[in-house]
């Protein structure tokens, strides 16, 4: 990720477990949605560990594509890209065809400066700007069921509730960002994927990793409180006859053109 960070952003194995997996199914998602012919250049914005630069190489056909993060332990880990702010790319005017940046707007002190700089990196008349932020305050449902079961055990853990923190997550703030960056023709959409995960092990052991805000919290609990959230995760947790734990994510998409 990039933008605002917390001690939480540099293992990108890590981090690949605990959100990565489901972000690969949103990204085949969303750039079918893009429905870019192929030839083209692109530059993925808070590129991260590369997932979504992954799917635009596995399945756009680019000419060329470029990442960029700040977080040099997730850029390393997804072996391409470069280490650099969102707010400031180090790239010149109109030196692509497609901007995009995938969970990753949220996290920026300054998004319109972030999405003014993606529009000026492409060229006018018609490039696309495009990313995708997770609904933290409804459709994403691990988040959904861990800050609901956290808050119960500690009140203070709704003020790192992202469905709290991050109102932009929405379809009217997403649309009013893409206008205010001078973009038009401005789309928002859901993509919806399934986040199944094996047993009660395969969802909690990523939340002991550090890498994202939920696992940072969990990192800063005594022993008995994270023992106490476990089990209270557990019983909340909507478990299939088969021990595996079905779950759903949803992202919204948003694109505009340059004029």
């Amino acid at each position: 990720m990039d933008g605002q960070r917390y001690d939480v952003w540099a293992s990108g194995a890590a981090y690949d477990r605990y959100m990565g997996r489901w972000s690969r199914a949103v990204a085949r998602e969303f750039t079918a949605w893009l429905g870019r012919p192929g030839g083209l250049r692109w530059l993925d914005v808070g590129c991260g560990t590369g997932v979504l630069s992954a799917v635009v190489r596995e399945r756009c056909r680019p000419d060329l594509v470029v990442g960029c993060d700040r977080s040099e332990g997730f850029v390393r880990a997804g072996r391409s890209g470069v280490v650099a702010d969102a707010m400031a790319l180090p790239v010149r005017d109109g030196a692509f065809d497609v901007a995009i940046s995938g969970l990753t707007l949220n996290f920026l002190p300054d998004p319109v400066a972030a999405v003014t700089a993606m529009a000026r990196a492409v060229r006018p008349g018609g490039a696309l700007v495009a990313g995708y932020v997770w609904d933290y305050a409804d459709g994403m449902r691990l988040l959904r069921l861990f800050w609901d079961t956290a808050a119960e055990l500690d009140p203070a853990a709704a003020e790192l509730d992202e469905g709290l923190r991050f109102p932009g997550c929405r379809p009217q703030p997403l649309h009013d960002l893409w206008t205010t960056a001078g973009l038009a023709e401005v789309i928002v959409r859901a993509i919806e994927v399934p986040t199944i995960f094996a047993d009660f092990a395969d969802l909690w052991g990523p939340l002991l990793a550090g890498q994202g805000p939920a696992p940072g919290y969990v990192t800063t609990l005594p022993p008995a409180a994270r023992d106490d959230l476990r089990e209270a995760l557990r019983a909340a947790a909507p478990t299939a006859p088969d021990g595996s734990i079905p779950l759903s994510a949803r992202a919204w998409a948003v694109r505009g053109r340059t004029p």
